[in-house]
């Protein structure tokens, strides 16, 4: 297994002295080139989860190991995706997809030749050396995965990445995305709030219990891809995912 979580917990301490239990006993292993998304009602600390693998957030107790070593803080393995697209406004497209690599000390030639290759992944080549201003949402948000591609990691840990995108838009860039992870097949961890986007872009749903967060189940999605959202065998996980989503909701 590539990435394994092994009892995550997760308290925050609050300003008046008590502390909310944010996620609680959280295991899972996640193996190599699996797209596996977390999808649970809304504070269940999905978010917050994403972040403890990416070394943002340190979990209150358990351990997380990628190929058998901890992770302790943030790793050149993995590279993260936000919703809000997080590009530098100031860089060109291709400047800001070259930023990961000049970190790393690659020369400028080799930089421009990674990214134009990325680039050219997500389609977008000719718009190189536009400024993020001047991109649709869907735009910023591919040159956001080509940024994080382009630093080669092992784990693509994506949050919501769709999210604040129209549904006709969001629809295409799940179709890219997918096309994208057949083509390099990194290892993929998606948080969503979205049951259609998780079983259309899945290989496993971790489905989480309002908070704490707890796996409440683990749905395999074993359709085959390309998926078709109308087909009768895919819209029979989805009632069977939302319904689960729903009575959790019922319920507190």
């Amino acid at each position: 297994m590539a990435l394994v979580l092994d009892s995550i917990s997760k308290s925050f301490s609050l300003a008046d002295g008590s502390t909310v239990d944010a996620l609680s006993g959280i295991s899972l292993a996640v193996a190599d080139s699996e797209f596996v998304s977390v999808l649970g009602p809304s504070g269940c600390g999905k978010t917050t989860l994403l972040r403890i693998v990416a070394g943002l957030e340190t979990p209150t107790s358990g351990t997380i190991t990628l190929d058998g070593e901890r992770i302790a803080g943030p790793s050149p393995r993995m590279a993260m995706i936000f919703q809000e697209y997080s590009l530098y406004p100031w860089r060109t497209v291709i400047d800001n997809i070259e930023f990961g690599l000049e970190i790393r000390g690659m020369t400028r030639e080799e930089r421009k030749k990674r990214a134009i290759e990325y680039l050219d992944l997500v389609g977008l080549r000719d718009f190189a050396g536009r400024f993020p201003y001047e991109l649709s949402g869907g735009m910023r948000q591919r040159v956001a995965v080509a940024r994080a591609l382009a630093i080669d990691p092992a784990i693509l840990l994506m949050d919501e990445p769709f999210g604040a995108l129209d549904a006709q838009t969001r629809n295409r860039l799940q179709r890219e995305l997918l096309d994208i992870w057949e083509k390099t097949r990194k290892t993929v961890l998606f948080v969503t709030h979205s049951v259609d986007e998780a079983v259309y872009l899945s290989d496993r749903i971790v489905v989480l219990t309002p908070r704490p967060g707890r796996i409440r189940e683990i749905v395999p999605i074993g359709l085959p891809r390309p998926r078709e959202r109308t087909d009768v065998e895919f819209a029979r996980i989805r009632r069977y995912v939302l319904d689960h989503v729903e009575n959790m909701a019922d319920t507190r």
